[in-house]
């Protein structure tokens, strides 16, 4: 049965990427005209950008299909919505632009297109999610979608790390699944609500949901709290949190890196985003505070934040070294989220985009390094900033930004995750949180600084081979990207009034 559409305009920018990507599958890249697919994926992701601003701006919802009470699939834009889908949309394009000439190098390069739009419309759809069955199916077909990222090479190595990427990414949905099934027992189809429908943890081992203005119903807390557990862990799975991050460091060597850039730096955050739907917009904060569901996640956030760094500092290879790096800082945002504490929340919003633009970044680096030099190992690339310059500097800028130097924007956010932590009074970890940070911050340090140390001060026996810069196509989107970590950081206001509107919506 469809429901009644209130904004079908929303739909727009989910199924139009969708709808190009499968027309370049089907056609194989119209007939392998290379020109005339290019200028079709890069006019689908100017106009999809467009398209999302647009709905951004206008908001609204939509009811698609309901097939009973509990089952739903619908649509709409808040706060939460904007920044997830603002954030995909521009890095997606930046991404996409840098393909052209990454692409080159690689075999079958439609195939590559066609499900890089498909998972942008679905990414779309996530953000776009109105209740937990909505994010969830679009959650799986993320997860199918951006397979074929992963499998692009084709070799035995990119099939082992693509099942690996699946099993992982399956396993956790799985995980969350169940959690969902008790979620929707006890709240019925429920919209996301700032702050959570959850009531309060009554006396006798009770929890109370008020489902309307006159009745509530009753469960036991202890389904409860572990069904919410199971989310946490299982989608915890695409943030790369411990247990469920092997997946990370086998997926991102193997993939072109425009699509280790978009995994790392946006599809990690679907991870985010579900785990933050579910703990401050269905279960709510004040319901989860001081319980051992809070200290468990707390837990497993920093042991990831530190096993992370520490993996990623022993790591001679690039793009697996930035895939550590993933999985701890990734772990910074749920940390933060964790703390149930208002700037603590606005610190792990804020470190999703400055995350997302500098790990992008970082990935593209290591892109056009292999492209021009062959070589992608740390040791290998003594005398990089001679030959490159620019590209070694805008590296240099955006791990500047990861450690967290000012003024960078990466200062702003882990300032304030620490600053919230030490506020919380959430026991042990309002001390022990912030000191992981900053040793995760020093191991940050040692394992990207090297790589601009060497190859901007190679010794006096390296003999200069002349500049290589990469294409305009690869220097204009980590360009960007850099100015974006140093302008975020030097003026964070506008960014930090957005992230204030929604933490003040779920504490009101």
């Amino acid at each position: 049965m469809y429901g009644v559409n209130e904004n079908a305009g929303l739909m727009l920018p989910v199924v139009f990427p969708v709808v190009a990507g499968v027309l370049i599958l089907l056609t194989n890249g119209f007939g392998k005209e290379r020109k005339k697919m290019l200028a079709v994926v890069l006019g689908t992701l100017f106009l999809e950008t467009a398209l999302v601003m647009y709905a951004l701006v206008t908001g609204g919802s939509v009811n698609l299909w309901q097939m009973t009470d509990s089952i739903c699939l619908a649509f709409g834009v808040d706060h939460v919505s904007r920044l997830f889908a603002g954030l995909t949309a521009g890095v997606w394009l930046l991404a996409g632009i840098y393909s052209v000439s990454y692409m080159k190098h690689e075999h079958e390069e439609y195939g590559f297109f066609g499900f890089y739009l498909i998972v942008l419309g679905v990414l779309i759809g996530l953000d776009f999610s109105k209740n937990l069955i909505t994010m969830y199916v679009f959650y799986e077909l993320m997860t199918l979608t951006s397979l074929p990222l992963v499998l692009h090479e084709r070799t035995k190595e990119a099939v082992m790390a693509g099942l690996k990427y699946l099993f992982y990414s399956v396993a956790g949905a799985f995980l969350a699944l169940f959690g969902i099934f008790v979620l929707v027992q006890i709240c019925g189809n429920q919209t996301f609500t700032p702050g959570g429908v959850i009531v309060r943890l009554a006396n006798g081992g009770m929890i109370s949901v008020e489902r309307t203005m006159v009745s509530s119903v009753y469960f036991r807390e202890g389904l409860f709290l572990a069904a919410v557990f199971c989310i946490f862990v299982g989608f915890g799975a695409k943030a790369g949190m411990f247990p469920l991050h092997g997946w990370l460091p086998t997926a991102h060597p193997v993939a072109p890196a425009p699509a280790s850039a978009v995994l790392s730096g946006v599809i990690t955050k679907s991870g985010v985003l579900a785990i933050l739907r579910v703990a401050y917009f269905v279960v709510g904060p004040d319901v989860l505070r001081g319980t051992w569901v809070q200290q468990g996640w707390i837990c497993l956030a920093v042991m990831t934040v530190f096993m992370g760094s520490m993996l990623a500092y022993k790591e001679p290879v690039l793009k697996k070294r930035l895939a550590y790096s993933t999985v701890s800082q990734v772990s910074y945002v749920l940390f933060g989220l964790g703390m149930m504490q208002y700037s603590a929340f606005v610190g792990a919003l804020s470190h999703i985009v400055f995350h997302s633009l500098i790990k992008n970044a970082l990935f593209l680096c290591a892109g056009a390094i292999i492209v021009k030099t062959g070589k992608t190992r740390v040791e290998e690339l003594t005398g990089l900033g001679v030959k490159m310059p620019m590209l070694l500097g805008c590296y240099t800028v955006v791990s500047l930004g990861l450690i967290g130097i000012p003024p960078t924007s990466g200062f702003v956010s882990k300032w304030y995750l620490a600053t919230g932590a030490l506020a919380s009074g959430a026991g042990i970890w309002t001390w022990l949180g912030p000191a992981v940070l900053l040793v995760s911050a020093l191991l940050t340090a040692g394992y990207l600084l090297p790589l601009t140390i060497q190859g901007f001060f190679p010794g006096a026996d390296y003999v200069e081979s002349g500049k290589s810069e990469p294409s305009v196509w690869m220097l204009l989107p980590i360009g960007i990207l850099t100015m974006g970590t140093l302008l975020l950081g030097c003026f964070p206001g506008p960014l930090l009034d957005m992230l204030n509107s929604i933490a003040a919506n779920v504490w009101m």
